[in-house]
């Protein structure tokens, strides 16, 4: 979506302009209402706007204003915030689609950058679309002028870099397993290698040699063989020790031997919205210039059933040395992520965070409005908790506890695979064996089941997948206090 900046406010067919429920007209505002002689303040009262968040009013023909079309965009209480900025931007995203609005110019009489910056990632959030249609139609194309006082800048250049970051994610949780598979994957990443990240690709005879089983283990009964990618951005004076974001990356999954049902199955696609998330996040980080030094670990695998698939009972000795008693072939997640986790600690990082749709678990513990977050660190958790809320993408912390662990004693390996009863607390059971393969570093493991895809239109997503996770790493990793170098 390009965005331009201009002096001038009159020039465009569709202009909007943002009102908190103040209703106070800026000097533009103020302006475009007394060329059109008073006719934006008189319409207001007789609509009785309130400039809730989101809602739309549009003005049309006014008089002594060239524009056919303005939008007032309700912003809310004053001072709400950017989270309610982007909520706003993209609810005017979807209203100017609806009105078949390709172009408009944004009036912006604020003192506050971040609020425009993040006005204009909602919009570019709301506008995003995804299909793979036969006619080529391309998804609906907005482009934005912002007539303004402000020179954003900075502000403007991160929430840019994150919504592309957030839409890469989307695009790849929206692709099907018939395109997105573990042979095609790596070539989705071309975005991250043009913004200088390096993409390393493990493939089945590399993870043989090092003995990553457990991902060799899930991906055995596909036609297509599992691999690791590791993603590295260390830009000039960054931290030695990196943060490593670990990623659950299963484009598609039956759940092998104990297979699922079909319409269990119908979502699967989107198993690798972890792995997304991460590959979204660097592209974010890469693009807006962040001196971090990040790693990113993917398990790429499907989950599929055939006379090559591992089965229930089988005894998998992991890239960590640790063995594994295998009783459900669909808790494929933990068992890839076993491994990499492993992997992403040889780099010796800062702190570890991996993403996974792993149970379900913890869609029945906490519904729609929250995911669950485990963390060995209260500071790594409070830090997640409040970009979590600052950003919308909301986590309550769940317990990892030595109990948990107890209950995956095997007697024949190291571990269990999960407790003895898969339905009795299976997302902090599941947080206990990963917690095994942490090396020891602070770690958290975020369960967002649930979360990569929506069946509606959300505040901040359209139908499909949601980029779950990109806003909140990239808040996060931006709070950081620098590491020494």
């Amino acid at each position: 979506m390009p965005v331009t900046l201009s002096a001038v406010a009159t020039t465009s067919r569709t202009l909007v302009l943002p009102l908190d429920a103040t209703l106070a007209l800026g000097p533009r505002a103020a302006a475009l209402d007394a060329a059109a002689g008073g006719a934006i303040t008189r319409a207001l009262a007789a609509a009785r706007f309130t400039a809730a968040e989101g809602v739309c009013l549009d003005l049309f023909a006014l008089p002594g204003v060239e524009a056919a079309r303005v939008v007032v965009l309700g912003l809310g209480a004053p001072g709400a915030g950017a989270l309610a900025a982007a909520r706003a931007g993209a609810a005017l995203a979807r209203h100017l689609e609806v009105a078949g609005e390709s172009a408009a110019t944004l009036v912006f009489d604020g003192t506050d950058a971040a609020q425009l910056a993040a006005l204009v990632h909602g919009v570019r959030l709301g506008n995003y679309r995804f299909g793979l249609t036969a006619q080529g139609e391309s998804p609906f194309a907005l482009s934005l002028t912002l007539a303004t006082d402000l020179e954003p800048g900075a502000a403007l250049s991160r929430m840019e870099a994150v919504a592309e970051g957030v839409c890469f994610a989307r695009d790849l949780v929206n692709y099907p397993a018939s395109h997105l598979n573990p042979d095609s994957f790596a070539d989705f990443l071309a975005p991250l290698a043009a913004a200088g990240i390096a993409i390393e690709v493990l493939d089945a005879e590399a993870l043989a040699r090092m003995g990553m089983n457990a991902v060799l283990a899930v991906g055995a009964g596909s036609a297509r063989a599992p691999k690791v990618i590791v993603l590295r951005y260390r830009p000039a004076g960054s931290p030695a020790a990196p943060i490593a974001l670990v990623g659950k990356g299963i484009c598609f999954d039956a759940g092998g031997l104990a297979i699922k049902s079909g319409p269990q199955m119908f979502d699967m696609r989107a198993d690798m919205s972890g792995a997304a998330a991460v590959a979204g996040t660097m592209l974010a980080l890469a693009r807006q210039g962040s001196r971090e030094h990040v790693v990113g670990v993917l398990g790429i695998a499907e989950n599929l059933l055939s006379g090559s698939s591992y089965k229930p009972g089988d005894i998998v000795t992991t890239f960590a040395g640790k063995t594994v008693e295998v009783y459900d072939t669909d808790c494929e997640g933990r068992m890839v992520l076993a491994d990499i986790l492993a992997l992403a600690a040889r780099s010796e990082p800062r702190v570890i965070v991996d993403l996974a749709t792993l149970t379900y678990s913890v869609m029945q513990g906490l519904g729609h409005v929250f995911a669950g977050l485990f963390a060995t660190d209260d500071e790594l958790a409070e830090a997640l908790l409040r970009a979590g809320e600052t950003v919308g993408e909301r986590f309550w912390r769940l317990p990892l506890d030595p109990a948990y662990a107890e209950a995956l004693r095997s007697p024949v390996a190291d571990l269990r695979q999960h407790a003895e009863d898969l339905h009795d607390g299976d997302a902090p059971h599941a947080a206990a064996f990963l917690h095994a393969f942490t090396g020891g570093f602070p770690w958290a493991h975020l369960d967002i089941a649930g979360k990569e895809l929506a069946a509606k239109e959300m505040p901040l997503a359209r139908r499909g997948g949601t980029g779950f996770g990109v806003r909140l790493l990239e808040e996060w990793i931006a709070g950081l206090a620098p590491a020494e170098g």
